[in-house]
């Protein structure tokens, strides 16, 4: 399995306890998710504003996960910090810390295999907890949407980019959502509810994204979430989910898992797709 970050496997425990979590606590716990890339900065007081509870929620919160009270548990969120923080300034981070480890002497080859055995990591993991019930609902959100919209910034673009071009390939009518310009609000205002719009984040969550998934819900589109929580900023409000907890080395995530799953789901629908013709033939259809 893919090794998690502190942060990354405290978020899976509140999201496995979340249900049973008293309204204030669970509020806490959907503000720690959003908020994931500034806890370490912010003071109790702050994040109890934030959450509308008391300071002493906040303790509570920490102490129903085995943490002593809040500072302990900003702690975890503190030592995630290079993973977090602005994507240039991190990545600079990244690479001396690996050179003040000692890493840099591995040999390039040797970093190589490190990534390699790192996606294979979480190509495993993504088998392990694959959720089937899941990825048939995505495929028939897809199957009856009308227009498919495809949202993903920064380091997630490339994959939207992908399987944009792949579902081209079918009848379907896709849109990319490029921000080209700057025009997100316009690439996205014509979504409607017969649509569906898939979102593609990680923390810290792009807020083009989240923008596009609030305009989808507001005009009743359906939303297809490719992330790494449900309790998250995109995967919470989705209609469906697939999640992904990518492998990584040296601090740095790679992508093997996602668009792995893309693809998978773009094979899926084309074969549902080729199936309904065959039902249905509709002579000359498909020509050219």
């Amino acid at each position: 399995m893919g090794k998690q970050s502190a942060v990354d496997e405290l978020l899976q425990r509140i999201g496995q306890a979340f249900e049973t979590l008293p309204r204030q606590l669970q509020n806490v716990a959907s503000y720690l998710e959003r908020e994931r890339a500034n806890i370490m900065v912010q003071r109790i007081n702050e994040i109890a504003e934030g959450c509308e509870v008391h300071p002493s929620a906040v303790v509570r919160f920490a102490q129903r996960f085995g943490y002593s009270g809040f500072s302990e548990m900003q702690a975890v969120f503190r030592s995630d910090y290079t993973d977090t923080v602005t994507p240039a300034r991190s990545y600079q981070q990244r690479i001396r810390k690996v050179i003040a480890e000692g890493e840099a002497r591995m040999g390039p080859s040797h970093m190589a295999l490190r990534f390699i055995d790192a996606s294979r990591a979480g190509l495993a993991e993504l088998a392990e907890h694959f959720d089937a019930k899941q990825f048939d609902a995505a495929v028939e959100l897809l199957l009856k949407a009308e227009n498919i919209y495809v949202v993903a910034v920064r380091r997630t673009f490339s994959i939207a980019s992908y399987i944009v071009y792949a579902l081209q390939h079918t009848h379907k009518r896709v849109h990319l959502v490029s921000g080209l310009g700057g025009m997100y609000r316009e690439q996205i205002r014509s979504i409607g509810k017969n649509d569906v719009l898939i979102a593609i984040s990680y923390p810290p969550y792009g807020k083009e994204t989240l923008y596009c998934a609030k305009v989808a819900h507001q005009h009743k589109a359906k939303v297809l979430a490719i992330t790494d929580s449900a309790l998250g900023a995109v995967g919470r409000d989705a209609n469906v989910m697939l999640m992904v907890n990518e492998g990584s080395a040296f601090a740095f995530r790679a992508l093997t898992s996602t668009i792995c799953l893309c693809q998978a789901l773009f094979v899926a629908l084309a074969y549902k797709l080729e199936l309904k013709v065959e039902e249905n033939p509709h002579p000359g259809e498909y020509d050219d």
